[in-house]
């Protein structure tokens, strides 16, 4: 099975080609500049080092949200015409989930957390439980106080990763009284290719989609929808 994935939810922006259990190519980049820059140009690069014919994958997996408003859209409008163009089905996977990806097997408690302004992240819970990851707390957004309490009440060692880490470390660092760690550069970001993974076991089981029904998953109203209800409600 040949997976195309893409991962355009927060500051990375990854593409990766999986087939089963290899990695045929991923290209990730942690820079200033837009997904819409980086994405298709990424794409072509990887096609043409590894001779690709992106018509032979299966399905095109992609982080579905949390995150970035702007970057959700942009790969969500991505993978819809790679579906139209290749004819094929889109497997959105939870971002959250894709970030837990990168800790197989960890003994630890995994909390990826993603900035969400306003002391809020996007998190979610997971285990691995005979070499599969178990979803303990499905991705939402909450406080980081709230948040740390959570796990302070399970009492579990933990481990996070994502970019909220540097943004509320120190937070983390003053209030956690469990066990706790934080990953390393390697796998502390999003990966196309742990999309792929996730999304192999998803497309195995039958959850996929047309790309014409795809859909980002954000969780919550930008700040500009908010800013609009807020001005709504003043004049009534």
């Amino acid at each position: 099975m040949r997976i195309l994935a893409v991962d355009s939810s927060g500051l990375v922006a990854s593409v990766a080609i999986v087939e089963d259990d290899n990695l045929i190519a991923e290209y990730t980049v942690n820079y200033k500049k837009t997904h819409s820059q980086t994405l298709l140009p990424m794409l072509d690069e990887i096609v043409k080092m590894t001779e690709a014919d992106l018509k032979d994958v299966d399905a095109i997996a992609v982080a579905k949200g949390p995150g970035s408003f702007t970057g959700l859209r942009i790969g969500a409008a991505t993978v819809k015409g790679l579906s139209f163009a290749l004819d094929k089905p889109v497997i959105g996977v939870p971002t959250v989930e894709g970030l837990a990806m990168n800790l197989y097997d960890s003994k630890a408690l995994i909390c990826p957390i993603m900035d969400a302004r306003r002391n809020q992240v996007y998190t979610g819970l997971y285990r691995f439980q005979d070499h599969t990851l178990q979803v303990v707390k499905d991705q939402l957004p909450i406080a980081v106080d709230e948040l740390i309490d959570t796990l302070n009440l399970l009492g579990e060692e933990v481990v996070f990763l994502g970019d909220g880490v540097p943004v509320y470390e120190s937070i983390i660092k003053e209030k956690i009284k469990v066990p706790y760690s934080f990953a390393p550069a390697h796998v502390n970001k999003q990966r196309a290719a742990a999309i792929a993974v996730r999304g192999m076991e998803y497309f195995k089981s039958g959850i996929y989609e047309n790309g014409d029904d795809f859909a980002p998953e954000y969780l919550r109203v930008s700040q500009a929808e908010r800013e609009r209800a807020a001005k709504q409600s003043t004049l009534l």
